[in-house]
């Protein structure tokens, strides 16, 4: 049948949510926003042992809507998605229904992307070349109270975890300048391309597109050079000193 906003439900509300019983199917909310991945997703859930696709949601706000409504144990959430992403819709689930788990299950495993999640109350997250035994997998140990992520977010975590401390910069940066955005600029000074940007600090280049061209508006440069003087005249970063011969 047809949920709230269109969302495609299968049953009612069941048991409830959290823990298995014995013998009961896993019973799963699927929510991305493209159609043919929606559908690939339901169909392979639908192949594998002790896993019941309830519903189906084509964005953030019908995957609220389709929680309420069937009371999954788990949500399948891709994250950028209309209306309502995916880490507002799981801060929204995680803080409405605390018996429904959260599994990002995404393109997308860049800083901007895992750290929101994570912090919004998802307990898993894979990206979309996962096979389906590792998306069980993933689902079982969050209903179990274990962390389901892949092992590429699993290494970056640690890589997070173990970084050193970046050195301390101004309390306050000028012109509205976000903390992210300073990175940016410090290694646009230091002469990285937006490739070896994205490298660094671990995020797609299409963000750090994104991050150059706010940095161009708040700063008022006009092209990278601009902004590298911008950056040496409020002390963001060092000039290079003389060569040592």
């Amino acid at each position: 049948m047809t949920g709230e906003g269109g969302g495609v439900t299968a049953g009612g509300a069941g048991a409830g949510n959290g823990a298995k019983e014995a013998g009961r199917a896993i019973r799963v909310v699927v929510a991305d926003d493209q159609s043919v991945v929606r559908e690939g997703i339901v169909m392979l859930l639908g192949l594998l042992p002790g896993v019941e696709v309830v519903g189906a949601a084509r964005d953030g706000e019908e995957a609220v809507a389709l929680v309420a409504e069937v009371a999954p144990d788990v949500v399948l959430m891709d994250l950028r998605m209309p209306r309502c992403d995916g880490a507002e819709a799981t801060r929204r689930i995680r803080a409405e229904y605390p018996g429904t788990q959260v599994v990002i299950l995404t393109t997308y495993a860049d800083d901007d992307s895992l750290f929101p999640a994570l912090r919004a109350g998802a307990r898993g997250y894979l990206t979309k070349d996962a096979g389906g035994d590792e998306i069980v997998r993933a689902i079982q140990d969050v209903l179990a109270g274990q962390a389901g992520l892949a092992p590429s977010v699993q290494r970056r975590l640690l890589e997070r975890m173990t970084a050193p401390e970046p050195a301390a910069g101004p309390a306050v940066l000028p012109d509205g300048l976000t903390g992210r955005e300073g990175e940016v600029l410090g290694l646009v000074a230091e002469g990285l391309s937006n490739p070896e940007i994205s490298r660094a600090l671990h995020i797609s280049t299409a963000t750090v597109k994104t991050h150059i061209n706010n940095i161009f508006a708040k700063t008022g440069a006009r092209d990278r050079a601009q902004a590298v003087r911008y950056a040496y005249q409020h002390g963001l970063t060092r000039p290079p000193g003389p060569a040592i011969t």
